[in-house]
């Protein structure tokens, strides 16, 4: 569905009653779309731990402090 700004700021309650229910709609200027109202996902989607394993290594050092002339960045 497709609704011009007047339209949108009027009826938004009713419009995002039928972006809940699944329904898209796109918000047009002058005929031209420059907006989509789309719902959000109710679930986000679950992440599977591990499933980076083997994309990059984490090198030894990672914990260690910063060396004294990085760490005198912070502070000046």
């Amino acid at each position: 569905m497709e609704v011009n700004i007047h339209e949108a700021k009027t009826h938004l309650s009713r419009l995002l009653e039928r972006v809940a229910m699944g329904e898209e709609v796109v918000i047009a200027k002058a005929g031209k779309p420059v907006a989509k109202l789309v719902a959000v996902e109710k679930h986000p989607k679950k992440r599977i731990l591990g499933s980076a394993k083997g994309e990059f290594v984490v090198p030894d050092d990672f914990n260690d402090p910063l060396p004294k002339e990085i760490e005198d960045l912070f502070w000046q």
